[in-house]
């Protein structure tokens, strides 16, 4: 009995110590895509933060390219020690996985969960020579264009291109995906003319609406935002059913000490319903999300990959 009590004294010191100690050196957080885009924003914010709260640099490091894989593929081999964190999104964690028939990772397996963090505001943007005002007459155009219009996303399965194909399939239209490597990339070959829309996140999108470079459509969310009330949601400007949720979360290297998991968890969700971030993220688009725990926010992610496993078979894409 003695023995067990001191076990448990030795193990309660430990678990105090390892979260007390944490951080003692810089912290990187890998963003999956090119910077510039919604992901990449809210991983700015964050790490500021954190870096302000905990005294330690935060270093962004974007690894864009193979639709996320290249810095998922970094994260899941990274030394799991707490230092090395990946802002996982809808494409690499929940759709990739239906997507390719090997992955040089495993998002359950190879991951610990940390934080849920936000849903990212996708809005539907057409350059300003395409002869449509509304989603209706975007559809119409489409049928009476086939396989004409090309609209650009982050990359292959991230939600930019889900919406995309969605759009296809609830509106009976065939338009052409053209990826990139991040939503900022093909924003500017939106801009350049050279794809016709895109289901963009606002923060991408928002600069360039103002100065009347491109022209908004409708949102992604199955309901209208406060923040943009003027724009309709895709399902109720002509497409009934439609809506993508856009999510970011960040996860650690399976194997990542727990009392480090708890106290990242705690200290980005306190980050994100600081007012001044939320203000910042809202104005763009992005709402906060949060998950109770790292176990709910695993739990999300086992539900999504479930979820667009049936998407990605409905659609047909495939990578390999």
């Amino acid at each position: 009995m003695r023995i067990c009590f001191a076990l448990l004294l030795c193990l309660a010191s430990s678990f105090a110590y390892a979260q007390d100690s944490y951080p003692a050196r810089p912290i990187r957080i890998i963003n999956t895509v090119a910077p510039g885009g919604g992901a990449d924003f809210t991983t700015r914010a964050v790490g500021n933060k954190l870096a302000e709260a905990w005294g330690q640099q935060v270093i962004v490091d974007n690894r864009p390219g193979g639709n996320g894989i290249v810095g998922m593929e970094i994260a899941a081999h990274a030394t799991p020690d707490g230092y090395t964190l990946v802002l996982g999104t809808i494409g690499p964690v929940a759709v990739n996985p239906s997507l390719y028939r090997k992955l040089p990772y495993d998002p359950v397996r190879d991951f610990a969960p940390v934080a849920r963090a936000v849903s990212a505001l996708n809005v539907l943007v057409v350059h300003p020579s395409l002869p449509v005002n509304s989603v209706k007459d975007l559809i119409a155009y489409a049928k009476a264009n086939p396989a004409r219009l090309n609209f650009g996303s982050s990359g292959v399965g991230f939600a930019d291109h889900l919406a995309g194909e969605l759009f296809n399939t609830l509106a009976g239209v065939q338009m052409q995906h053209v990826p990139y490597k991040g939503g900022a990339p093909a924003m500017i070959d939106l801009i350049g003319g050279n794809v016709q829309l895109i289901f963009a996140t606002m923060s991408t999108a928002l600069t360039h609406i103002k100065a009347g470079k491109i022209r908004p459509l409708a949102v992604t969310f199955a309901k209208r935002v406060e923040q943009f009330a003027d724009l309709p949601t895709v399902a109720e400007a002509g497409v009934p059913g439609f809506a993508v949720d856009n999510w970011y979360g960040f996860l650690a290297p399976r194997g990542a000490p727990r009392p480090v998991i708890v106290k990242l968890h705690r200290e980005i969700n306190r980050i994100l319903e600081l007012p001044d971030v939320t203000e910042r993220l809202q104005g763009l688009g992005i709402f906060s999300f949060l998950a109770p725990t790292p176990e709910a926010f695993g739990d999300y992610i086992k539900a999504e990959i479930r979820k667009y496993a049936k998407v990605v078979q409905d659609s047909g894409v495939r990578v390999d």
